[in-house]
């Protein structure tokens, strides 16, 4: 099997098993971009906080919290993001992982009335005397991400904080979840996979 921007074997054996490899695709070439927009860069640069997916040398995961002021992460470029590494605990796990393994996944999220996700994934690279750090206060280092994959996720899932009831999508017994409104939009309505016979719970 040959990779797309967004697949590999692993993805595709799964979406074959489940029915979805036709709306992974229709998704890829819908939403699924190189470059980012200006609603990303907008996004992006507004964001006060987002997710940092990184992996050692023989694959190991870790995922990051990253946070500070609006304007903390900037497009710099149409492919590429740069944000600062502030003081913090001195282990190096994230960076520590660009430097063995530059492949990256951010997610940005808003978690408001209007809830928002971004995925983009790159490559990164990390510098101590990059000239562009100077415009980032108490930055110890730069991160710089080439983007490889620009892709808004579907919401559907996130809770808006201090809510204490779940999203109204996420299954729980004795409940039907509702079908979200973009899977009846007319770029995918003809390619959904049908759900899952799934557990009820306890």
């Amino acid at each position: 099997m040959s990779e797309t921007i967004m697949f590999h074997d692993g993805n595709r054996e799964l979406q074959d098993q489940f029915g979805s490899r036709r709306i992974a695709d229709r998704l890829e070439e819908k939403l699924t971009r190189r470059q980012l927009t200006a609603q990303d860069k907008a996004f992006i640069e507004g964001a006060m906080f987002f997710f940092l997916a990184t992996a050692d040398a023989e694959g190991r995961p870790d995922c990051s919290f990253k946070g500070g002021a609006p304007g903390f992460v900037r497009v710099v470029a149409p492919d590429e993001i740069a944000f600062p590494d502030y003081d913090g605990n001195g282990m190096f796990k994230s960076l520590g992982n660009i430097l063995a393994n530059p492949a990256v996944g951010l997610l940005f999220i808003d978690m408001g009335e209007k809830p928002r996700r971004l995925r983009v994934n790159g490559q990164a690279r990390v510098s101590r005397d990059d000239p562009l750090m100077q415009r980032f206060a108490g930055a110890q280092l730069l991160v710089r991400v080439r983007t490889r994959a620009i892709f808004p996720n579907c919401p559907r899932y996130i809770v808006t904080p201090g809510t204490p009831e779940p999203s109204r999508y996420a299954p729980r017994p004795d409940y039907q979840p509702p079908e979200p409104a973009w899977k009846g939009f007319d770029d995918f309505k003809d390619v959904i996979h049908p759900r899952q016979p799934t557990p009820n719970g306890e």
